[in-house]
């Protein structure tokens, strides 16, 4: 294709993005599964919520955002597509393999494998996306394909818990591996490989040209250096940190403190959070495109107040008296799933408005390292540490407060998200400078 033709956007191009959101649906369902089978798990191999913590976060964190950086660095210079399938394929597998484990530490091994495979997804799907559509519709496809983590949670925490209540948690983890090994056969098939800034301005195209080659080391310092993606990154990570002690922990928190089964709390929380999730991140991708073309600082402004209102949310869903609740057939459902519901609908905001932001403050060509650096800080901090530090609380907690040890280790956690709401607060200027910057062709590292 000349250089010089204007993309288009066609059916090929909604295939793609399609493709990358089920990939992403997939990887997700293979992350946070296990969230529904802790309690097997934990009763089968004698484990303490520490150990669960280190299982279902650490060791998936430390390797996730250890290698998503450099593969990021490798997706900006080779096919995007590719890395993709092959990832998706790598962790397929090592999820297929959770379910074989016969020991502990073979379980944990599984987990990391597939961190391993999981940090070639993320960053170079959120590169393509951006290069598959202009600046002005990006926003809303981000947000498209970041409800990818909302499904995931919908359909692996529902499908999961019926699973792993009539087959066990071992088929739960060989059932949802074993699609992954076709997705990744698509992907390497059908979904086209955009050309790197086809949008851009020739403004935004020349520093790119321009841009001369670094070190990883050199190129993250770089980008680290940039007021308004540092303040952004570690926003994110304090929001990935109680985010994920959150999905991760609930289910077993419905279980403990409301006597639900797996399969009931499964359900219950996968759709209330799913069907709230990917509501807000359509309804915040589509408002975000449009507040943006007044002022450009929308675009944080907009994760910042849905912080800021998620926080009760959560509190009121963790404290709501566990007497009230409704009947569904034979399945008591509690009130206080309302506030899952609305606590879903506005934290799905900040993660595909913060992915967003960052695409614009950087060039085409260094959008998978940025997307994984931002990705290195929600999983480091999220992943890694969020579900470790939810199970050291409660069992902390344990012996004065017994069952209610992990609600109020919940309700400690998701206040973090009070430092996320701060950072993007003072990142709104820089955010607005940046992009100015970028138009005018300044110095990319002020």
């Amino acid at each position: 294709m000349n250089l010089q033709d204007t993309p288009r956007v066609n059916w090929r191009t909604h295939l793609s993005l399609a493709l990358l959101a089920l990939v992403y649906i997939f990887s997700y369902i293979d992350r946070q599964v296990i969230a529904i089978l802790i309690e097997p798990i934990k009763n089968e191999f004698g484990a303490s919520d520490t150990q669960m913590g280190l299982l279902t976060g650490l060791a998936f964190g430390l390797l996730y955002a250890a290698l998503g950086v450099p593969v990021g660095k490798l997706a900006d210079r080779k096919s995007r597509r590719t890395i993709v399938a092959v990832a998706c394929g790598l962790w397929s597998l090592a999820t297929m393999a959770c379910g074989f484990a016969g020991h502990f530490w073979q379980l944990l091994l599984a987990r990391m494998s597939v961190a391993v495979g999981e940090a070639g997804g993320m960053a170079p799907s959120i590169s393509l996306v951006s290069d598959l559509y202009p600046p002005k519709q990006r926003s809303f496809m981000i947000s498209l394909f970041m409800m990818g983590p909302h499904l995931g949670v919908l359909i692996g925490l529902a499908l999961g818990g019926w699973i792993a209540q009539h087959y066990g948690w071992r088929a739960t983890f060989i059932w949802f591996g074993a699609p992954g090994l076709l997705l990744a056969a698509l992907v390497f098939l059908l979904v086209r490989e955009p050309r790197r800034g086809g949008f851009d301005t020739p403004v935004a195209l020349a520093q790119m040209q321009q841009q001369p080659a670094e070190s990883l080391f050199t190129q993250v310092r770089r980008l680290l250096a940039i007021t308004a993606f540092r303040r952004l990154a570690f926003a994110c990570g304090f929001a990935g940190l109680a985010g994920y002690g959150y999905g991760i922990w609930t289910p077993s928190f419905l279980v403990r403190t409301h006597g639900m089964n797996m399969a009931q709390a499964g359900l219950l929380f996968g759709v209330a959070s799913g069907v709230g999730a990917v509501g807000g991140a359509l309804f915040s991708g589509w408002l975000c495109d449009r507040m943006v073309a007044r002022d450009v600082r929308w675009q944080l402004a907009l994760p910042m107040l849905a912080v800021i209102v998620s926080i009760p949310c959560a509190i009121a869903f963790f404290l709501w008296p566990t007497s009230g609740h409704w009947m569904l057939g034979s399945i008591r459902a509690p009130h206080a799933l309302v506030f899952a519901f609305l606590f879903a609908f506005f934290a799905s905001w900040w993660p595909s408005l913060s992915y967003s932001a960052t695409s614009h403050m950087v060039g085409s060509n260094e959008r998978s390292v940025a997307a994984a650096l931002l990705n290195f800080f929600v999983t480091l901090f999220g992943v890694g540490a969020g579900p470790l530090v939810t199970g050291m609380v409660s069992d902390l907690l344990t012996p004065m407060m017994g069952v209610q040890a992990l609600r109020w280790s919940l309700v400690s956690v998701m206040l973090l998200m009070i430092p996320t709401a701060v950072l993007m607060a003072m990142a709104l200027n820089p955010y607005r400078a940046r992009l100015a910057q970028m138009s005018a062709l300044k110095p990319r590292s002020a």
